[in-house]
């Protein structure tokens, strides 16, 4: 066990790790669509085809796609390496070094087409290097989150630090959020006539600001000091079935799938929402999310609490819910009667509640049945769960973004909006379906 518990600021500065890859992969869910192919009344032009493969994918969706397959071995593979890892550093913090300065450097490079028209070349040059981001970031984001279950040990500790790491996250969605207006802020403030050019400054310099946020866990955890585990002997395929075999921890990668998916449709479609949809600004958009972040965090201690005395499977049951209705309710933004703006604030005033709930109890959830597992079977393989629950998540980004990016095909502009408004109904449904499934969790 620690030595000690882990003091507030170090909490803190843990956190901070999950800012920083929290907003680089957010900008990602937030512009890769509306970069790439924007709608008619954006002022930028399309830099990727509009076409469809099989009658159905678009070539962004087939990219988005790809990204994950190449997870499906990097994810437990990253995992197997930390927790077996015999370094003096310890098993995760090494690898956190070494990870940062790939993740800025690929990430900008996402956004810095070959060519500023619509060109296969770019297709192809987008797929390679999101290939490279993602596995510089899986090396960074796997064993970070494996150090939770040791730096936390207890229920309410693990809920405590769960509550930080979901502030950082949703802080992170603020920050990406914040793109469109810091581009426009750019854009006039030095003159620049090109649009995709602002994006680009504000995007790269919100990746080096996440890459310093990455940095701080390296100076304010301690793995000899604040951790107890030792490296893991299982075999990587042994320790993967075992995983598999873990009827609980399936079911709650499977609501977790339909979080993210319904989080990356939000985050993607919100610049459509407030542009095609409700004919307003772009940078409201950040605003909207900025909202419906900063009224989730008004109900965290509510959380806490709660999480003590109720069962947090009936609170993330009611959440998934919850928050699939609401995203339903997209389907008929600004056809009622009510101002564009009230529309609009109004949906983030209502996800921010059951948001709280998700952004905080599947980490708590997972590092408990993590910790579970570990004590039955006497090997500890935090960041294999870590790294399945790693690939789930970035699965659902994934097919948030496959989604919405086929959907477009029936309708992304004005007056010719159809495919937005599906994009949020399938959300909706897959969310409602993860309550139901949930509802066969076992507590831990």
């Amino acid at each position: 066990m620690p030595e000690q518990p882990l003091s507030l600021w170090r909490q803190f500065g843990y956190a901070c790790g999950m800012l920083g890859w929290s907003i680089m992969i957010n900008i990602i869910a937030v512009m890769l669509i509306y970069f790439y192919i924007p709608p008619n009344n954006s002022g930028m032009s399309q830099l990727i085809p509009q076409v469809a493969v099989l009658g159905i994918f678009t070539l962004l969706s087939l990219i988005a796609a790809s990204g994950r397959l190449l997870d499906a071995v990097t994810d437990p593979l990253v995992a197997y390496w930390s927790d077996r890892s015999h370094h003096p550093g310890g098993r995760r913090i090494p690898f956190l070094r070494v990870a940062i300065l790939p993740s800025v450097f690929f990430g900008i490079l996402i956004f810095l087409p070959l060519e500023y028209a619509e060109s296969y070349r770019n297709v192809w040059w987008l797929a390679i290097i999101q290939a490279c981001f993602y596995f510089s970031i899986t090396v960074y984001i796997i064993p970070y989150n494996a150090l939770l279950p040791e730096l936390a040990p207890g229920s309410q500790a693990k809920v405590r630090l769960s509550t930080w790491l979901s502030l950082a996250f949703v802080l992170g969605i603020i920050v990406s959020s914040q793109t469109p207006a810091l581009a426009s802020l750019i854009q006039s403030g030095f003159n620049i006539q090109n649009r995709h050019m602002a994006f680009q400054l504000a995007i790269g310099g919100l990746y080096v600001l996440a890459g310093g946020f990455m940095l701080v866990p390296i100076f304010s955890i301690d793995e000899q000091r604040d951790c107890y585990g030792q490296p893991a002997t299982i075999p990587l395929k042994e320790a993967f079935r075992h995983i598999l075999a873990n009827r609980n921890f399936l079911i709650f990668i499977s609501a977790d799938f339909a979080y993210f998916v319904c989080l990356t449709i939000i985050s993607s479609g919100m610049l459509y929402f407030v542009k095609v949809l409700l004919f307003l600004d772009e940078g409201i958009g950040g605003a909207v999310m900025g909202v419906m972040v900063l009224f989730s965090l008004l109900f965290y201690p509510l959380v806490v609490r709660l999480s003590g005395y109720m069962e947090k499977r009936k609170l993330m049951i009611w959440s998934l819910l919850t928050l699939g209705a609401a995203l339903m309710a997209l389907f008929f933004l600004g056809k009622g009667p009510l101002p564009p703006r009230v529309q609009i604030f109004g949906f983030a005033l209502i996800v921010a509640v059951p948001s709280a709930f998700l952004g905080i109890l599947p980490y708590a959830l997972i590092a408990e049945i993590a910790e579970q597992d570990g004590n039955h079977t006497g090997q500890q393989k935090e960041a294999m769960f870590f790294a399945v629950r790693n690939f789930s998540t970035k699965l659902g980004q994934t097919v948030g973004i496959m989604a919405f990016a086929i959907l477009t095909l029936l309708g992304k502009d004005p007056f010719n909006d159809l495919g937005i408004r599906l994009a949020a109904v399938f959300g909706g449904l897959l969310c409602i379906l993860a309550g139901l499934i949930f509802t066969r969790f076992k507590e831990p």
